[in-house]
């Protein structure tokens, strides 16, 4: 059947149950990140037929899909979606609805891989450190859509700022496609020298811009100071001086731009009335 259909549609994943009775549920473990059963065999066979071939995924956790990460013609991931998920997929498969989901999780690319998060020090990433290369198939934060966005013109407006104050720059995202469609701002902080070490990267913020075929959106940010805040040396938080990136990123592996900022003045202890995200909002159209 799937050879001489023009699209083969795959439904793989997961039987939801509790301690073992299911696939994946409270007290349902995997030792391996691989599709249970004879999923990935049945996945292999028709990608072999050259039919184009469409993986949804009905899961529980992330599966290292093999082969169809580069050869499938595309794949949905709805983990478990619930009673109305049919609807929602249907509408995605037939183009009736633009997707604009973003992964909560990295999919990854071996089944012996552990669940892997973006938010980890350098040495927690590829490199020399380890034979072992936990970059994800999917990175936290992608998706793709039914339309292409460009991101341009970034403009900082406030580059240096005490450690009680904020960061303030600006940037343009344009539906360039045929269709409608929503883009996913993300904004991740980077602190390249810190007294303790952090993450490579750390979401702080993000916002949904949903923009008609042509449409320009003029987006503004703040990021306080507060937002660089980590746990010091000494067990409370704070705020240090020095140098910092804010990329805007479509995800945590694709940057789009990047704002270099400095904090200045004295080191800063903060506590629970702090500021913890930045903030996005859509500018008013130019008349």
């Amino acid at each position: 059947m799937a050879r001489g259909a023009d699209v083969a549609v795959v439904v793989l994943g997961d039987r939801a149950g509790l301690f073992g009775r299911g696939t994946s549920g409270e007290g349902s473990d995997a030792g391996t990140l691989a599709l249970p059963g004879a999923q990935q065999h049945l996945l292999d066979t028709l990608l072999d037929l050259g039919t184009p071939v469409v993986t949804v995924l009905l899961a529980g956790r992330p599966y290292a899909l093999g082969r169809a990460v580069a050869e499938s013609a595309a794949i949905v991931q709805s983990f478990f979606p619930g009673e109305e998920g049919t609807h929602a997929i249907a509408g995605v498969l037939s183009g009736r609805v633009t997707p604009s989901g973003r992964l909560p999780v990295g999919v990854p690319r071996g089944p012996g891989s552990q669940p892997a998060t973006y938010l980890g020090a350098r040495l927690a990433h590829a490199g020399t450190a380890s034979s072992v290369d936990p970059t994800p198939a999917f990175a936290f934060g992608h998706g793709l859509s039914y339309t292409r966005f460009d991101w341009t013109d970034l403009t900082v407006r406030a580059q240096e700022a005490p450690t009680d104050g904020e960061f303030a720059f600006s940037f343009t995202v344009r539906n360039t496609g045929e269709r409608s469609g929503t883009e996913v701002v993300q904004l991740y902080l980077r602190d390249p020298v810190a007294s303790v070490v952090q993450p490579v990267q750390r979401l702080v913020g993000y916002t949904r811009v949903a923009l008609e075929p042509g449409e320009t959106r003029r987006l503004s940010v703040t990021v306080p100071a507060d937002v660089a805040s980590f746990t010091g040396r000494d067990g409370r938080r704070i705020v240090e001086p020095g140098e910092l990136e804010v990329r805007v990123a479509a995800s945590s592996a694709d940057p789009r731009l990047t704002a270099r900022l400095v904090l200045t003045g004295a080191e800063r202890h903060v506590d629970h009335t702090r500021r913890l995200h930045a903030t996005i909002v859509e500018e008013p159209p130019t008349p």
